[in-house]
């Protein structure tokens, strides 16, 4: 009946689970009754015609609170595939669901790869359908692991519809899924409903009922059953309040025995009918039998199955709560709490919604419950209702902040700036005003926020360390040295950072503290940063985090040899964990030295999967600098349109917030192509806006780190009187580092300025250690090579000119190799122009794919790694065989480079 005027919809879901595949899955959005669930019936009717295998799972309001409660119920009928995952995806997904007990807690992103793989494993045997509804009460875990799942499914024989109220935001942007909108019906149609609904009504009632369901089906079968009551149950109410008072009018008609059994179901997290009838016995003071609820189940308001009960509608189950006096609800709460003596996660809810007040026995064992809970959201909400019942003005604020920082850490902004908000009300000491405005700029490393407040976070830092409480004030210290990359905030409050700092009682040889002195003061503190480096660089292998935070440090002083190799050694174990959170901050390091270093092949997927994971993750800043990385690789290519592209995108984040590494890699890429087109003075203007305190582009420590390139479109600009003087103002930071990206610049520009002894100049660069830099060796050998032949050295010109063209062919700088084949042929020696490298011919995804079947990987081992399924990598390789010319994997190897970062 609810299926009156849907043909178009139903013409729709019928193609999409019998028919050729165009897109993941349908998104159903419409108001409560509008027939969202009938048409779900209808496709699942159809995919079982059709062969396909259905899971279902939909949300409810009670059980939002418990993680992964949604998946446990869509996956339970698979568990006998768990045996066949991974290891790590295994533990992952058998503790997400309940069938294992273990301490750690399983990332979303690592559970939604299990998942993933489950799923596909199971589609070998015939596709499924994915049913979901109600997303917008299931728990948040359980969205998070849908929505990674929406995005990685086009490929398989997998089919996914989900259901959404239309007075909710979609949970699910981003990931493919077609909206399906359902409208009220048309006025012929509702009337067609009625008619078979009720074909006896009066005109005048029938007229009015009409008017009162407003195209609603729900309405128009729900509420006819209610026609003597009319008058009180319409008037002036929404339309979903006069139904729930429909389905109120139908339960208080019941005996109070049996309104006690539907309340307790109404108000249990589970299904179960054996929680249920037990509760209710507790309640009424005697044993209860399943026929107690026939009288509900001819009302039309539950349904009974194998061992369970559901309501019909969930405005039937909000209606039985929302009827019930407080006394009623609470007697049933506790009824539920002593019939689940033996799952204290559950029965502590219960509890807090019995409480009448503040109850520090009951906080204390909803804290208990967050540090056990298997996902963020479901700690958050144990803290918060902690909060709610805490004895103390400052245990709720400790509570609501540690909220607030567990939201942080799972990039869900509007919560914590909800439970900020709420803890501000309360009498903060200065330590909790200080944590709060912390907490707040975590989203975006302090991007937006004033620069005064990095001096801030390092008094809090001093106070948390005075109280004994190092590592929590490493933390904080960490957070405020991150922002002196993103804004400047000025040589005394680094001055501040680095007092802090010295003062912990922690080891100097400590990642953590590495990573703060680069931040702050990369050229003061870069010798000993650097001597660090060098002595961890065997052993952070075996720790991801601690490996990231060496990358990161090693950047900020230049050694970009080590950077890419802390970040690629801290990739496997951060993407194995499942920290796709931490993933694109080391996968962006990792492809922006790279791009320095010059090796494209490897850097230009590395970017393409930071810029991917970044977006996904929520990380606008990474994924900014994610893409201007992308545009530098384009430049250096010579792909000077795909640049200019990437780096309006690149500029728009940058330019939002000022972030500051991300604008200078954007003037990188500018000067690249305008030297690439021969725009010599444009190169050096925006080369040099690196260079300004008063631009936004300027980064105090990345400028001193692209003097080759600012320096060679000096000499081509005639700009040199001005680049000498930039020199000379990087004189005491040369002096106080020994930072290689700053030492291999400084020899270059001084070869390249050299009016006297250019010839020693350039030997001192070329005999400098430049192993791992092959794109400076190639650029020393291209610059001295145009020199010798300007000299009139033409033989000897050809030795470095033809090593510059064979460096720059296999690293693929078209431009660069162009110039030296120039270079050749005007001294004599004919230079063809390279067949395109087959690296060329993938987009960064399918090289990415193509590099890991090279290194012998099977294409389950690269689902893992890049979070696809096996089925997704078949599919892309079918495409890059072709495109390169080749029928098998074996044949990959010989083609293309391989990344460092080994399989986890």
């Amino acid at each position: 009946m609810l299926l009156f005027g849907r043909d178009a919809e139903l013409k729709d879901l019928g193609a999409l689970v019998d028919g050729p595949r165009d897109r993941s899955g349908i998104l159903i959005q419409g108001q409560p009754g509008i027939g969202k669930s009938a048409l779900v019936d209808e496709a699942v009717a159809a995919a079982a015609i059709a062969g396909l295998r259905v899971l279902r799972t939909a949300g409810v309001e009670a059980e939002q609170n418990y993680a992964y409660a949604g998946l446990q119920r869509l996956l339970y009928p698979l568990r006998q595939g768990l045996d066949g995952l991974p290891a790590r995806q295994y533990d992952a997904l058998s503790t997400a669901l309940g069938l294992a007990d273990t301490s750690d807690d399983p990332s979303a992103y690592l559970v939604g790869l299990a998942a993933l793989t489950l799923l596909s494993d199971a589609a070998d045997d015939r596709p499924l359908l994915i049913v979901a509804e109600d997303v917008h009460w299931l728990d948040q875990a359980s969205i998070e692991v849908l929505a990674f799942l929406a995005r990685r499914i086009d490929t398989e024989p997998i089919t996914l519809i989900t259901t959404l109220r239309d007075d909710i935001t979609a949970p699910f942007a981003d990931t493919g899924l077609s909206l399906m909108r359902l409208e009220r019906l048309s006025d012929d149609h509702a009337a067609a409903l009625l008619d078979l609904t009720a074909p006896q009504l009066p005109a005048p009632i029938r007229d009015r009922l009409l008017a009162e369901a407003q195209g609603n089906p729900l309405a128009l079968t729900e509420l006819p059953a209610a026609v003597g009551d009319f008058d009180e149950l319409t008037g002036t109410l929404p339309l979903t309040e006069r139904l729930e008072r429909t389905f109120t009018a139908r339960g208080a008609a019941l005996p109070s025995r049996i309104r006690s059994a539907l309340l307790v179901a109404a108000l249990n997290d589970s299904d179960s009918i054996a929680e249920t009838l037990t509760a209710t016995g507790i309640l009424l003071g005697s044993t209860v039998e399943p026929e107690i609820l026939a009288p509900a189940v001819e009302a039309r308001l539950i349904t009974l199955g194998p061992g369970t009960v559901t309501f019909r509608h969930p405005l039937m189950r909000s209606a039985t709560t929302a009827t019930a006096t407080g006394d009623e609800r609470r007697r049933a709460h506790l009824a539920l709490a002593d019939a689940l003596g033996k799952r204290p996660d559950r029965r502590v809810w219960h509890h807090a919604a019995a409480a009448l007040g503040p109850d520090e026995q009951v906080a204390l064992e909803l804290e208990g419950a967050a540090e056990r809970a298997r996902h963020h959201a479901g700690a958050i909400a144990a803290l918060e209702r902690a909060a709610a019942l805490s004895e103390g003005q400052g245990r709720r604020a400790d509570r609501l902040l540690r909220a607030a920082e567990l939201a942080v850490d799972s990039g869900r902004r509007d919560t914590a700036e909800r439970l900020i908000e709420t803890a501000r009300t309360l009498p903060l000491t200065p330590r909790h005003d200080a944590t709060a405005a912390w907490l707040l700029s975590g989203f975006e490393d302090g991007v937006r926020e004033d620069p005064s407040h990095i001096g801030e976070l390092a008094a809090l830092a001093a106070s948390v360390a005075a109280d004994g409480y190092a590592d929590a004030a490493m933390r904080i210290l960490w957070g405020a040295a991150m922002r002196c990359f993103w804004i400047e905030p000025g040589a005394d409050t680094r001055r501040a950072l680095l007092a802090v700092a010295d003062a912990l009682p922690i080891p100097d040889d400590d990642p953590r503290l590495v990573a703060v002195a680069a931040y702050v003061a990369p050229f003061e503190r870069g010798d000993h940063v650097l001597g660090h480096l060098r002595a961890l660089a065997s052993t952070s292998g075996r720790d991801p985090e601690a490996a990231r935070f060496l990358g990161s440090a090693s950047l900020q002083v230049g050694a970009f040899d080590l950077a890419a190799h802390f970040s690629a050694a801290a990739a496997p174990g951060l993407r194995a964990a499942g920290q796709l959170g931490l993933l694109p901050r080391a996968l962006a390091v990792q492809a922006w030295n790279l791009a320095r270093l010059g090796d494209l092949a490897v850097a230009a997927p590395v970017a393409a999967e930071a810029a991917a994971f970044a977006r996904e993750t929520g990380q606008p800043f990474m994924h900014g600098l994610a893409k201007a990385v992308q545009a530098e690789i384009a430049a250096l290519h010579g792909d000077y349109p795909r640049a200019a592209g990437l780096t309006a995108d690149a500029e728009r984040i940058g330019l939002a917030s000022g972030a500051r590494p991300v604008l200078a890699t954007v003037q990188l890429t500018r000067g690249l192509t305008a030297f690439g087109e021969g725009r010599f003075e444009d190169a050096f203007a925006d080369l040099s806006r690196i260079h300004d305190p008063r631009d936004p582009s300027y980064a105090p420590a990345l400028r001193a780190y692209f003097l080759a390139e600012l320096a060679e479109a000096a000499v081509r600009a005639g700009q040199t009187d001005a680049m000498r003087d930039l020199l000379r103002g990087l004189a005491p930071a040369a002096a106080s580092t020994p930072s290689p990206a700053l030492h291999i610049g400084l020899r270059y520009a001084q070869a390249v300025l050299a009016t006297e002894a250019a010839d020693a100049q350039f030997l001192s660069a070329l005999e400098a250690d430049l192993t791992g830099w092959p794109a400076e060796r190639a650029r020393l050998h291209l610059a001295y090579g145009e020199w010798l032949r300007r000299q009139r050295r033409v033989v000897e010109s050809r030795t470095h000119l033809r090593t510059a063209r064979e460096t720059f062919d296999a690293l693929g700088f078209a431009a660069w190799s162009e110039r030296a084949r120039l270079e050749l042929r005007s001294a004599g020696e004919s230079s063809p122009n390279p067949s395109p490298d087959a690296s060329e011919r993938l987009t960064p995804h399918e090289l990415s794919i193509a590099q890991l079947a090279a290194q012998g990987l099977t294409n389950r081992e690269i689902g893992q790694r890049l979070y696809l399924s096996h089925r997704t990598v078949s599919t892309h390789l079918h495409r890059i065989f072709p495109k390169l010319g080749v029928s098998s994997r074996t044949d990959l190897a010989a083609l293309l480079p391989t990344a460092d970062d080994t399989p986890a």
